[in-house]
C-alpha cells in the first residue's frame, strides 16, 4: 500500500518533475480567444506569457471538474492505496470542491483532501512538506492533519511589478493605472485566510523588497519547512529579489518557481515573492 500525493497546476511544480517526486499534478484550463488549454500541458509557460503580452482581453481560467480526479483517484483505491489531494484554495478555484465531490462518491476514507488556503508556490509549500512527511514513513491520516496544521502559519507574499494586468481585469481604473505606472507603484499582495489581499504599494521595487523583507524578519520563518521563492517571467527581477532577500533578511529559496498560466493570468509579468511557514500564528 503506498500513499499517492495528487496536486493541481496551480502549484507550479513542473510537469517533468512529477515522476522524480512520485506525484501526480492535474492541470486547470486557460481559454484564451475561445481555445481552452490544459495549464502546463498544452501551453507552456514561455509561450502563455508571450500570447499574455500581445492579448487585449485577458485569458479566462477553468476549475478540475469532478471526472477530472475521479478516475485517477478511483485507480489508487482500487489497489488499496492512499490518496492526499492538495489544491489549491477553495476561495479561488472550484477545484478543491471538485475533489471532495469524488471523495463523497466513492466513499472512502482512505482519501484525504487539503484545501491549501493558497496558490502557486505556497500552494507547492505543501505539497513539498507532504512529500517529505511521506518519505519519512508516515501514515497518510497523520500527514493530513499535519499539513491542516500549518495553515494559520503558512504565509505567501509578493510585488506585482506592472499594474497593466490589474487594469485589465478591473481591479484598477485607467487613471490609477496610468499614475501608478508614472510614480512605479508597486503593489504587495498576500495570500491570507484563503483569499489574495492587497497589504500595501511602494514607489520602486527596492522599498517593496524592504517591505517584504521586514515582513518575513517580524515572522520569523520556521526552516524546518520549505523555503520557496516564486516569479512570474520574471528571473532578472528575481534574481535581485533573492540576493536582497539574502542579505538583509538571511534567508535562501530551497526551491525558485516560475508562477504558471492561471496565476499569471492575474498578475501578469514580473511578479515575484516567497512563501514559508512562520514561527507565529
Amino acid at each position: 500500500m503506498a500513499i499517492r500525493i495528487v496536486t493541481d497546476s496551480t502549484s507550479d511544480i513542473p510537469y517533468e518533475d512529477r515522476e522524480k517526486l512520485g506525484i501526480d499534478i492535474v492541470p486547470l484550463s486557460v481559454i484564451f480567444d475561445g481555445v481552452r488549454y490544459g495549464d502546463g500541458v498544452e501551453l507552456k509557460k514561455e509561450r502563455f506569457y508571450q500570447m499574455l503580452e500581445k492579448c487585449e482581453r485577458l485569458p479566462t481560467t477553468s476549475q478540475v471538474n469532478p471526472d477530472g480526479f475521479e478516475g485517477l483517484f478511483n485507480s489508487y483505491i482500487d489497489t488499496g492505496d492512499d490518496v492526499i489531494g492538495i489544491f489549491i484554495s477553495s476561495k479561488l478555484s472550484g477545484t478543491y470542491q471538485s475533489a471532495m465531490v469524488v471523495k463523497e462518491t466513492l466513499g472512502s476514507d482512505r482519501i484525504h483532501i487539503v484545501d491549501s488556503m493558497s496558490a502557486t508556490f505556497g500552494l507547492a509549500l505543501y505539497v513539498y512538506e507532504a512529500i517529505k512527511l511521506r518519505d519519512s514513513g508516515l501514515p497518510a491520516r497523520e500527514i493530513y492533519d499535519r499539513l491542516i496544521s500549518l495553515r494559520k502559519r503558512a504565509r505567501l507574499i509578493a510585488m506585482v511589478d506592472t499594474l497593466k494586468y490589474l487594469k485589465m481585469g478591473g481591479r484598477l481604473s485607467t487613471t490609477e493605472a496610468v499614475l501608478g505606472g508614472m510614480l512605479h507603484i508597486k503593489p504587495l499582495i498576500a495570500i491570507i485566510d484563503g483569499e489574495v489581499k492587497s497589504t500595501g504599494k511602494e514607489r520602486g521595487q527596492t522599498a517593496a523588497f524592504e517591505n517584504i523583507a521586514r515582513q518575513i524578519k517580524e515572522d520569523m520563518p520556521d526552516f524546518d519547512h520549505p523555503v520557496l521563492f516564486g516569479h512570474s517571467n520574471a528571473p532578472d527581477i528575481m534574481e535581485r529579489f533573492e540576493t536582497y532577500i539574502r542579505e538583509t533578511a538571511g534567508v535562501r529559496p530551497d526551491r525558485v518557481f516560475e508562477i504558471g498560466c492561471v496565476i499569471g493570468t492575474h498578475t501578469g509579468p514580473g511578479c515575484v515573492g516567497i512563501s514559508y511557514v512562520s514561527r507565529k500564528e
